[in-house]
């Protein structure tokens, strides 16, 4: 194991929808990504119609990349019911998903879960009436109760999230009101206040805001691709963090990768 660094550049994107038509576009996102960062994130709907052919374009296109891949899956690589084949596509490719799991790069620790929708607050769908809706909320629970089961596995001083789905409604305000319930949960937010974290990012919201902060004060990036696109200039769509691997230190304001 490389011997654990004083800080550790994370480099995270999320939303790439990569389809079958994708080969060579976005090998040039990846290989910048490597040259700015320690470790890449990969926050989900890395698919489009969630193919396996999909799945091994993306795996290709991730040669570009000599650094360490953690991702999550998206909403979107559910869609054709092969999650299973498109998780274990990447994973051969050499990619750390995560799904309810941990694991520990350059002495960070990353735990991992797609997330799911639900709401915000007060206003959060709650397990009442239809058994269709207490099935949602259920839904919602279970992937909270993984992230929680993930971040208490980490024994590092630094913790990192890594979702598809918001744990906060600030980093999806600008996409429609009426959307917000399906953008995220709250409930995500509450293992990440029982386990401190140093940073969270996510994606799904393409046109939220760039970063918000939990009610414990830790950073939440969106990293949606069609939102750094949105907003990032001239500069290269990623959103690059700085961790400090010390026990005293936590994450860092955001620096943009140029």
């Amino acid at each position: 194991m490389p011997p654990t660094r004083e800080v550790v550049r994370v480099a995270a994107v999320a939303d790439l929808h990569c389809s079958k038509t994708f080969p060579g576009t976005l090998q040039p996102l990846f290989a910048r990504m490597a040259e700015v960062a320690d470790v890449l994130l990969l926050c989900g709907d890395l698919t489009d119609y969630g193919l396996p052919e999909e799945a091994r374009v993306l795996a290709r296109e991730l040669n570009a990349s000599k650094v360490p891949v953690v991702a999550v899956l998206g909403n979107h690589d559910f869609e054709s019911g092969k999650q299973d084949e498109v998780k274990q596509i990447l994973i051969d490719s050499g990619v750390h998903v995560l799904d309810g799991d941990a694991c520990e790069v350059h002495g960070i620790g990353f735990a991992g879960v797609k997330g799911f929708a639900g709401g915000f607050g007060p206003r959060a769908l709650g397990p009442w009436g239809e058994e269709t809706i207490k099935q949602f909320v259920h839904e919602a629970v279970n992937e909270a109760l993984k992230l929680e089961a993930a971040l208490a596995r980490l024994r590092t001083a630094q913790r990192i999230a890594v979702l598809h789905y918001s744990p906060i409604e600030d980093t999806v305000k600008g996409e429609p009101l009426t959307i917000y319930p399906f953008l995220g949960s709250s409930r995500l937010e509450e293992p990440l206040n029982r386990y401190p974290v140093s940073a969270v990012f996510h994606g799904h919201a393409h046109h939220g805001t760039r970063e918000g902060r939990t009610r414990g004060d830790v950073p939440v990036y969106n990293v949606a691709l069609p939102l750094l696109r949105a907003t990032s200039g001239d500069d290269a769509p990623i959103c690059v963090v700085e961790i400090k691997t010390t026990p005293a230190e936590t994450a860092r304001s955001a620096a943009e990768a140029a």
